[in-house]
């Protein structure tokens, strides 16, 4: 059991001057009637008031007690831990261009990546792991959390046209390396999924990738297409569309911040990309879990009053004393 205010155990300090004012008052009191000689009463049997007299004081003290203790509030929890487990940071920099509605990956490239991501979030529970999308544009889709359902469910969301269209490469590094730059963690990661070249942005990618490297931060990138010519959905049905990725930038990338490039041409390429990336070196982190507090101040507020109404009914009836 904890208590949420026990500052309020302070009160109880005035019992002391209230037990030595009533010692006082027992020693100073004086009988009400004085006889010449109590030889008389000296055989008089003692009765139960006799045993009794102090326990309307003793119910006070207790009354007195119980409400200091209610006041501090008490609550119960089932466990408070604290763990150290290993886990780094990364963030996910997803590409949601049109493009990556080709269907070369099954059943198109936006679906086969979040499906491969999700089974690597799930593969990696005690990970800060957060979520960036971009096209023409980006924006944090989630920040970093171990929440993972949270995460899933934001990432369930994410869909080609979101967002305006074209690539922004540079734009979705630079988002990515934002939210992870005052990380204190020994390893930051970011994956950077994309299967185009960079066309919109103000941001060049070299030179989001300078600054991930400020920050310590490793860049995996992973170029998603088959080479040469990959199935689209037109107006007429599917049509072959030419493949473009820019592999020597997103090679530069990976080599300027430490990491590695990637090229996924099918969904079986993408998982073992995903899988080798787990194997990277992790840290130790502190995660602290709290356990539900349950309110306990109502059981010692309803004693305390129970001692008090009992201490007036036994003060004012059968211990009652006659001045």
């Amino acid at each position: 059991m904890v208590f949420e205010n026990p500052i309020y155990f302070l009160l109880l300090l005035f019992l002391i001057p209230m037990i030595g004012w009533y010692i006082w008052k027992l020693r100073k009191s004086q009988a009400s009637i004085q006889l010449s000689s109590s030889e008389g009463f000296e055989k008089a049997p003692n009765t139960y008031r006799i045993y009794l007299r102090h326990f309307p004081f003793v119910l006070r003290v207790l009354a007195f007690t119980f409400l200091v203790i209610a006041l501090a509030r008490p609550q119960t929890t089932n466990s408070w831990n604290t763990s150290t487990t290993e886990g780094i940071d990364i963030m996910l920099s997803l590409d949601i261009s049109s493009s990556m509605l080709a269907m070369d990956l099954k059943p198109d490239r936006i679906q086969a990546a979040k499906d491969v991501a999700a089974s690597f979030i799930n593969g990696r529970p005690t990970d800060n792991i957060g979520l960036v999308v971009f096209a023409g544009e980006s924006f944090t889709q989630c920040p970093l959390t171990t929440d993972h359902a949270v995460l899933l469910n934001l990432l369930k969301d994410v869909h080609c046209g979101m967002i305006e269209d074209k690539t922004a490469i540079g734009h979705g590094l630079a988002t990515a390396v934002s939210r992870l730059k005052d990380s204190k963690a020994k390893s930051k990661v970011i994956i950077l999924l994309t299967d185009g070249t960079n066309n919109k942005g103000e941001i060049a990618p070299v030179t989001a990738a300078e600054i991930a490297k400020t920050f310590g931060i490793r860049v995996y990138t992973v170029a998603v297409g088959t080479i040469g010519q990959a199935p689209y959905p037109g107006l007429r049905g599917t049509e072959m569309v030419p493949v473009e990725i820019d592999e020597n930038t997103l090679t530069q990338i990976a080599q300027i911040t430490g990491g590695l490039y990637f090229r996924a041409t099918n969904t079986t390429a993408l998982k073992e990309i995903y899988a080798e990336i787990d194997q990277m070196e992790k840290t130790k982190m502190s995660v602290q879990e709290y356990s539900k507090k349950q309110e306990e101040y109502a059981f010692f507020a309803m004693i305390g009053l129970f001692c008090f109404l009992l201490e007036l009914l036994l003060r004012y009836t059968i211990l009652k004393n006659i001045p």
